[in-house]
């Protein structure tokens, strides 16, 4: 790495900046909801005072969720969409349990007033207060969502069916924001009260029709991708190449990945993660994938000048993130993609570490010699059984890991593969004590 290159970054780490602004912004707006709390002034009746309280943070989580899944490129550049979708998992347990703590207090808060059966008190709520009912279905759709996205729901529904339910989140945030707008003592309070509310919704869903609508319609009716050819990459490995028109504008690095709309007649709905398995070039974009499925299955039937919609580029598993002179990057399986990507890319002396059951199972294997050749590089393909990447497998654990690459405390390290197999590599790499900051894993998790 050059000096010109090592001064040309910035002194804070993009993902340190990225993570306190948003914090930041997440404190400010818990101080001033709270300020606004007090401003309101509190009720006589303990548990109505707290229900109030939890239905205030609850709507100020709803709208930092609309911020977390709105793909802004700046956040998901630094933070990657894999962390974003860990912290919107975070962020939608918590709107569950506030907004369920509003409605629990107000109720019963309401129901000792008046000296009647909390379920007496609720009825005759949602059938004289208006906003009520619209509040009570809101809260039924984030019911029902969560228990979509629980583990044991989300390992059974097909991404696009699991998508499907998630987009009524949508729905149920803006009947509670309706609801907040005809009952929220905190917009009746004062003129700066509604001011601050109405700028914090507006602003959350600019963020998201942004992000989400008009940024992937106008890079697709600028780029107008289509499939130029598709080639065979193993029995069950297809590459998909695509050209458009400036694809030199595209900020696409190597590492990251799109979300693909292959637009023909059976497949135009359906929207699959793929990363990039060579480094934009300004006149092409590639995909390499693995029929895990009948979607991936389903590529090698694709038509050259197939229409394509792409959404992105999206992840942070790219070399802005990069600290040191040398880089380590270990891949699994198809997660070799980003990994030859960033062999084109990445600064300094590389060392590549390919896991595989066999050798006939390493795609791009001739590639990545090729690219290992022109720049010095080093390329070693592991093989065995699947047992030796679990938690007890020594394939990659700390002793192998060292002997392996002695210098690894000086290097960046990617990792990108199966979760077993990720799992692994970080472990040893937190046992072998290479500094956190330096160590950048590809996991694809998205929101809805």
């Amino acid at each position: 790495m050059t000096q010109t290159a090592e001064a040309a970054r910035p002194a804070i780490r993009p993902r340190i900046a990225a993570k306190s602004g948003l914090f930041l912004f997440l404190g400010a707006n818990v101080a001033a909801v709270t300020v606004l709390f007090v401003q309101a002034g509190v009720s006589q009746n303990v548990l109505i005072t707290i229900g109030r309280l939890a239905g205030m943070y609850g709507a100020l989580a709803m709208a930092f969720q609309l911020l977390l899944v709105a793909r802004l490129p700046w956040l998901d550049r630094r933070l990657g969409m894999d962390r974003l979708t860990t912290w919107h998992r975070w962020t939608g347990f918590t709107i569950l349990w506030t907004l369920l703590a509003h409605l629990v207090f107000i109720t019963m808060g309401y129901a000792e007033v008046s000296d009647k059966g909390v379920v007496d008190e609720l009825v005759e709520m949602a059938n004289t207060l208006e906003g009520i009912l619209r509040a009570l279905v809101a809260f039924a759709v984030i019911l029902i969502v969560g228990a979509a996205s629980a583990k044991f729901a989300r390992k059974r529904l097909a991404y696009e069916t699991w998508h499907f339910i998630h987009l009524y989140t949508y729905a149920a945030v803006l009947l509670a924001f309706t609801h907040q707008i005809a009952l929220g003592q905190s917009f009746a309070g004062s003129e700066p009260a509604k001011a601050y509310w109405w700028t914090l919704w507006l602003g959350a869903g600019a963020a998201v029709l942004a992000g989400r609508v008009v940024l992937p319609l106008w890079r697709n009716l600028r780029h107008q991708l289509r499939v130029t050819a598709v080639v065979s990459e193993s029995p069950d490995v297809v590459s998909v190449y695509m050209s458009g028109k400036h694809l030199d504008k595209m900020p696409a690095k190597a590492g990251q990945f799109f979300l693909w709309r292959f637009l023909t007649k059976d497949r135009w709905w359906q929207a699959n993660p793929f990363s990039l398995s060579a480094a934009p070039d300004g006149r092409s974009l590639r995909l390499t994938a693995k029929a895990l499925g009948d979607s991936s299955a389903g590529l090698r039937n694709l038509r050259v000048g197939t229409r394509v919609f792409a959404e992105g580029p999206y992840g942070a598993f790219t070399t802005i993130h990069q600290r040191r002179p040398n880089a380590l990057l270990v891949a699994g399986g198809v997660g070799i993609t980003p990994i030859r990507a960033l062999l084109e890319d990445i600064d300094g002396h590389v060392v590549v570490l390919y896991r595989v059951r066999s050798q006939a199972d390493a795609v791009l294997l001739p590639e990545l010699n090729e690219l290992a050749k022109a720049r010095g590089a080093s390329v070693s393909v592991l093989t065995g059984p699947d047992q030796a990447v679990g938690p007890r497998g020594v394939m990659l654990g700390p002793a192998n890991l060292h002997m392996m690459v002695p210098d690894v405390h000086e290097r960046d390290v990617f990792v990108c593969g199966p979760p077993g197999m990720t799992s692994a590599v970080l472990r040893s790499l937190r046992e072998l004590k290479v500094p956190s900051a330096q160590v950048h894993a590809e996991r694809f998790s998205l929101a809805a």
